[in-house]
C-alpha cells in the first residue's frame, strides 16, 4: 500500500457510519432483489388465490340450486299456470334467499329449564321448600321462579297473579288460544324466529300454572302452509320463592348454573324478579330470565333472540291486576320476525377463513429477518464491521429500517390486492385501523427477530427454531385462544395474560378481523370501526394496547442483548458481561504467578532475559507514557476455568509486550500455543482474566469502541459479503475508516491494484467468483485501507500461490512503516521478511523475544554441515568431521547423504573450508554446504525446550 495513500481524517462520524452501512445494504440488496421479490410477491399470490377460489364460491351460489325455488302454479283457476316463486317451493338449500313478505306468527314462549336440570333441594341452595332430588328422575319438578322486593306483602299478592290456573281447550286455532296461557319450552333458540323451533323440536311445549294434574298431556294441531304438525302440551309448575335480597338471588342463579359451582351440579332457575320499591302507585321491577339455552354461550355464532318478553308481559300482567282487579289484563297474542327481502346468496371465503391462515402470512418474514441477522453473526460480519469502527446505534437503525420497509411493502401488497379484488376481510373494516394494527404488528416482530437472534449463532438452528415459533405458537393460538375467545364465560384478565405472547396478540386481532367482515357480510353492514373497539366482546384495543406496550419494552432489552451478543462473549463493556462473570466460574485470584500441574507449582516466567526487559519496559511506559507506542500490553493473561474435574486452561500466562509505531511484531508459535485467544484479546472478543493491555492509550477492558475507530482486522478466515464485489467492499470499509469523495476512490483503486485485483474487470466482480487467493488478498486490502494506525493480520498470506504471496509481502512490508503491526504466521521465511521483532509462543507464554538476528545467534549455536558423497564413502565422511569438530552430532543420514551440527565455538569457517578441499582431492563429493541456523532450527529447538521443561515440570 503506497505510503502517499490518504490517511482518514479521524474516526467516521455516526452520519458517515450510517452513510457507509446503508450504501453497502442498497448495494447487497440490490444484488439480492430477486428473493426480496420473491418475498414481497408472496401474499400478492395468496391474494390470487382467494380471488380464485371466492370466485368459484360465488360461481356456484349464483346456481339454480342455492336459488329461491319457483312452481308453475294455477293463480286464476283457467288451467294456464304462471311461475310463482317462494319459501314454500324451495328445499332448505333454497329457502335462506327467499323473500319472507309476511313471517309465520308465533306464540310467545318463556324459557324453562330442562326437567333433569330443574331446582331441586341440594347441598348449595338455602331454600327448604324445593323438592326432593328425585323428582328430576320423574321430570316433574316444579320451575323455580325467585321474587324479591322492599315491600313483601306486595310481593306475594304479585306472586299469587303470576300464573293462571285455566285449563285449555277447544285448541284448534292454537295461535290464539296458546295466547291466552303462559307456555314456555325447553328447545334451544337459534338466530332467527322465522320458524319457531320449539314447535319443530320434538321437545313438548309448557303451560306453566300454579298447579298441574298429575300426568296431564294434550296434543294440538299446528298448521304451516300446507303441512300438518302435531305438537305435545305437557302441564308445568311454577314455584314462586321468596329471597331477602338481590344478592341472594344473583348467589342462587350463579350456583345453579351448570358452569357456577365447584361441584357440578345443575340446579336451573326459571326466572327471577326484583320488585324495588313498587307500591299501588308505582312499579319498578328488575327481571332476570334464563338465557342457559339460547345457543350462544360461544363468542361467534349468530345472535339468538331472547325469550324475554313473555317474562316481562306475565309481571306486568301480575301488577295490572293487583292495581286493576282480576279481569285487567294485557294479552300477548303472538312474536313474529320482520319481514325479509329476497337476497343473493354470498359467502366471503377470506372472512370465512381462520386467522390462522392470516397469522401464517403476516409471521412469514419473522424467519426471514432471524436467518439475515444470525447469518452476520456466524459468519462473522458483524463483527468485522464492529472491528473497523462499525458502532452499533448505525448498525441498528439501517437494518431496523430495512426490515420495516420490507415488512411493510410485504403486508401492504397483502391488503392493496386484497382490496382491489374485493375480499371483505380488507375492505369492510377501517383501513386506519388496519394501518395501526399491522404497523404495531410488524414493528414488534422486528423487535423479536433483533431479540432472537441474540441468542443463536448458527444460521440452520435459528431457521428451524424461526419456522417452528411461527407455526407451533399460531397452530396454539388457532386452537387454544380461539376457543377461550369464543366462550364467553372465560375470564378476560387470562385473555390478557394470555395475549402477552406475540403470537396470539396478532391471532387475536385477526379473529376480530375475521369476525367483523363476516358478519358484516351477512348482515349487508360495515366491518370494525373506531367506536367498535368499545365493545367488552371486542379484544382489538387490548391487543393494540399490549402490542405497543411490548414493542416500546423489548425495543431496548433486544438493543442491550444484541449489542452484547454482537462481539461475542467475555467483552467487559459487554452488557452480558455481569451475567457471564457469574454464570462462568472464574478463580477468585486476579493475578496469576503460578500454574499448577498436579501437585507441582511452576513458575510460568522462566526468568529470560529479553522477556524480563520487555516487562520493565511495559511498567517504564505504564508509569511514563510514550504516545510512540501503539501497544501495551500488561502481564495480560486468559485462563479457562476447567469442567468435569479438568484442570483449568491456562491459555496465555502474563504476557507483557511494548509495540512502537512502525514495528510489525511476530508472533510465532505451535498450534494451541495461545496467539488466537490473544489476538482475540486485543481486538475485543474475549475479555482478560486479569491484567489489561492498551491500544493507543486505550484499554481494551472498557474503550473498545474509540480502539475500532482506528483498528483493523486481517482475520485467518475470510469474512466477506458474497454478493458485492471487491470494490463495494473496500468503498464501504473505506467510508467506515472516513475517506470521503476523490480520496475514497484513490484509495480504493491504489488498494486494488497493490494486492492485484485491479486489471481485467476482477475488482467489479462478486466475491462468490473470487479463488481462495483472491479473497485472501482482498481481505488484506480491507485491513490497510484507510491507513489504521494499528493492524492485526492472523496469517495473511495462507492459500496463496509463491508468487501472489512474495507481491503480498512487499505490499506489507512497505505498509507497515506507517503503523503498528501484529502478525501471525506459520512460515518462518514471512516471519522473517516482515518482522521487525519476533516472539514465539509456546504454552501460553513467550519464550523468547527479539529481531530475527538476534534469536539466530542467541539459539543457533551450532552450524550445520551436509555432505553428499557415495554410501561407500559414509565413514570417510565422518571422520572427516570429527577431526574437524571433535563434538559435533549427526542428525541425518540417508543414502550417502549426511548432516551435522558442529559447535560453533570450536571451528572457524576457513578450516572447514580446508579440510573440505583436501578430502575431495581424496573422495568423490557429489554435493556439499555449510550453513547457518534458520528462523526454523530457532523455533523448533525453543519449542522443544518449552515442552521438555513442561515435563519436567
Amino acid at each position: 500500500m503506497d505510503s502517499s495513500s490518504p490517511r482518514s481524517s479521524g474516526p467516521a462520524s455516526f452520519l458517515t457510519q450510517t452513510d457507509a452501512f446503508l450504501r453497502k445494504n442498497l448495494v447487497f440488496q440490490i444484488r439480492n432483489r430477486k428473493l426480496t421479490i420473491r418475498i414481497i410477491i408472496y401474499p400478492v399470490i395468496i391474494c390470487v388465490l382467494l380471488s380464485v377460489l371466492q370466485w368459484a364460491i360465488n360461481s356456484e351460489l349464483d346456481s339454480p340450486k342455492y336459488k329461491c325455488g319457483c312452481r308453475c302454479v294455477d293463480t286464476n283457476g283457467n288451467g294456464s299456470c304462471e311461475n310463482v316463486c317462494g319459501i314454500q317451493y324451495s328445499t332448505s338449500d333454497q329457502a335462506d334467499s327467499c323473500a319472507i313478505p309476511n313471517p309465520e306468527e308465533w306464540p310467545a314462549l318463556l324459557q324453562v329449564p330442562r326437567p333433569e336440570y330443574r331446582a331441586a333441594e341440594v347441598d348449595f341452595s338455602t331454600f327448604t321448600d324445593l323438592p326432593n332430588k328425585s323428582c328430576r328422575d320423574a321430570q316433574s319438578c316444579p320451575a323455580a321462579v325467585l321474587l324479591t322486593g322492599g315491600n313483601r306483602s306486595l310481593v306475594d299478592s304479585l306472586a299469587l297473579d303470576l300464573f293462571t290456573s285455566s285449563s285449555p281447550s277447544n285448541l284448534l286455532n292454537y295461535l290464539s288460544n296458546l295466547s291466552n296461557f303462559i307456555t314456555g319450552t325447553d328447545t334451544v333458540t337459534r338466530e332467527t324466529e322465522f320458524i319457531e323451533p320449539a314447535f319443530f323440536s320434538g321437545r313438548p311445549v309448557y303451560i306453566v300454572q300454579p298447579e298441574c294434574r298429575q300426568n296431564y298431556t294434550l296434543t294440538i294441531p299446528i298448521q304451516i302452509a300446507t303441512a300438518t304438525f302435531q305438537q305435545e302440551l305437557k302441564c308445568i309448575q311454577a314455584l314462586p320463592l321468596w329471597c331477602r335480597s338481590s344478592s341472594e338471588i344473583n348467589n342462587e342463579l350463579f350456583k345453579g348454573y351448570r358452569l357456577g359451582n365447584t361441584e357440578g351440579v345443575i340446579n336451573e332457575i326459571m326466572g327471577a324478579y326484583d320488585f324495588l320499591n313498587s307500591n299501588e302507585k308505582s312499579f319498578n321491577v328488575i327481571i332476570w330470565y334464563n338465557s342457559t339455552y339460547k345457543n350462544a354461550s360461544m363468542r361467534g355464532t349468530p345472535p339468538a333472540l331472547m325469550r324475554v318478553s313473555r317474562s316481562l308481559n306475565v309481571v306486568s300482567n301480575a301488577y295490572l291486576q293487583f292495581v286493576k282487579g282480576a279481569d285487567s289484563k294485557m294479552q300477548l297474542e303472538f312474536t313474529k320476525e320482520m319481514p325479509k327481502p329476497a337476497n343473493r346468496l354470498s359467502l366471503d371465503f377470506s372472512s370465512l377463513l381462520s386467522a390462522l391462515f392470516f397469522q401464517w402470512i403476516v409471521e412469514l418474514l419473522f424467519p426471514v429477518m432471524l436467518i439475515y441477522l444470525v447469518y452476520e453473526k456466524q459468519h462473522k460480519l458483524r463483527i468485522m464491521m464492529k472491528m473497523h469502527g462499525l458502532q452499533d446505534g448505525p448498525y441498528w437503525i439501517i437494518s431496523y429500517v430495512y426490515f420495516l420497509f420490507l415488512s411493510s411493502a410485504y403486508v401492504l401488497s397483502f391488503v392493496i390486492l386484497g382490496s382491489v379484488i374485493g375480499l371483505k376481510f380488507f375492505t369492510l373494516n377501517d383501513y386506519s385501523i388496519q394501518f395501526v394494527f399491522y404497523f404495531t404488528s410488524i414493528n414488534l416482530q422486528i423487535v423479536l427477530a433483533f431479540l432472537t437472534a441474540a441468542f443463536f449463532s448458527n444460521v440452520k438452528t435459528a431457521e428451524v427454531i424461526g419456522y417452528l415459533y411461527i407455526f407451533g405458537s399460531s397452530i396454539m393460538a388457532g386452537y387454544l385462544l380461539h376457543f377461550f375467545v369464543e366462550d364467553t364465560s372465560f375470564p378476560g384478565k387470562w385473555l390478557l395474560v394470555m395475549e402477552i405472547i406475540p403470537a396470539f396478540s396478532l391471532y387475536r386481532g385477526l379473529y376480530e378481523f375475521g369476525q367483523y367482515s363476516f358478519n358484516g357480510d351477512q348482515m349487508g353492514t360495515s366491518g370494525m370501526r373506531w367506536g367498535d373497539l368499545n365493545d367488552s366482546l371486542n379484544g382489538m384495543r387490548d391487543v393494540l394496547t399490549i402490542i405497543v406496550i411490548e414493542w416500546l419494552v423489548l425495543l431496548p432489552v433486544a438493543y442491550y442483548l444484541n449489542q452484547g451478543a454482537s462481539l461475542g462473549r467475555g467483552i467487559s463493556n459487554n452488557p452480558l458481561f455481569s451475567l457471564q462473570c457469574f454464570l462462568m466460574k472464574t478463580p477468585s485470584n486476579q493475578r496469576f504467578n503460578i500454574r499448577r500441574q498436579g501437585s507441582k507449582e511452576v513458575s510460568v516466567d522462566m526468568e529470560k532475559p529479553d522477556i524480563i526487559k520487555e516487562r520493565k519496559m511495559v511498567e517504564q511506559l505504564l508509569l511514563e507514557p510514550d504516545t510512540s507506542y501503539a501497544i501495551i500490553c500488561d502481564n495480560l493473561k486468559k485462563v479457562y476455568p476447567g469442567k468435569d474435574g479438568n484442570q483449568d486452561k491456562f491459555a496465555v500466562q502474563g504476557l507483557s509486550l511494548a509495540l512502537p509505531r512502525g514495528e510489525c511484531f511476530g508472533l510465532l508459535g505451535p498450534n494451541g500455543a495461545g496467539k488466537t485467544t490473544f489476538i482475540n484479546m486485543m481486538i475485543g472478543l474475549i475479555a482478560p482474566t486479569s491484567g489489561n493491555a492498551f491500544v493507543r492509550g486505550f484499554n481494551i477492558q472498557n474503550d473498545m469502541d474509540k480502539i475500532y475507530s482506528s483498528m483493523s482486522v486481517c482475520p485467518q478466515n475470510d469474512m466477506l459479503w458474497e454478493m458485492l464485489t471487491g470494490r463495494e467492499h473496500l468503498l464501504f470499509y473505506g467510508r467506515l475508516k472516513n475517506l470521503k469523495g476523490s480520496a475514497l476512490m484513490l484509495t480504493v483503486e491504489e488498494s486494488l491494484k497493490s494486492v492485484n485485483l485491479f486489471h481485467g474487470g476482477v475488482a467489479d466482480k462478486q466475491v462468490k467468483k473470487y479463488s481462495g487467493g483472491m479473497k485472501r488478498r482482498l481481505s488484506v486490502a480491507i485491513s490497510l485501507i484507510g491507513d489504521p494506525e494499528v493492524v492485526y493480520m492472523d496469517e495473511p498470506s495462507t492459500g496463496l500461490d509463491p508468487a501472489s504471496r512474495k507481491k503480498l509481502w512487499n505490499v506489507l512490508k512497505h505498509a507497515k512503516q506507517n503503523r503498528a503491526t501484529i502478525l501471525t504466521t506459520h512460515s518462518m521465511e514471512e516471519a522473517e521478511f516482515l518482522c521487525d521483532r519476533l516472539g514465539i509462543f509456546v504454552d501460553g507464554s513467550l519464550q523468547c523475544i527479539g529481531n530475527p538476528r538476534e534469536l539466530k545467534a542467541r539459539y543457533g549455536e551450532s552450524y550445520i554441515f551436509t555432505m553428499t558423497t557415495s554410501p561407500d564413502d559414509e565413514q570417510e565422511v565422518e571422520n572427516l568431521v570429527f577431526t574437524v569438530s571433535p563434538n559435533a552430532k549427526k542428525i541425518y543420514q540417508i543414502s550417502g547423504t549426511q548432516k551435522f551440527e558442529l559447535p560453533k565455538q570450536e571451528v572457524r569457517i576457513a578450516d572447514v573450508f580446508s579440510a573440505v578441499g583436501n578430502f575431495k582431492s581424496k573422495v568423490s563429493v557429489r554435493a556439499w554446504g555449510l550453513a547457518d541456523t534458520t528462523m526454523e532450527d530457532v523455533f523448533i529447538k525453543v519449542a522443544k525446550r518449552a515442552e521438555l521443561f513442561d515435563k519436567l515440570s
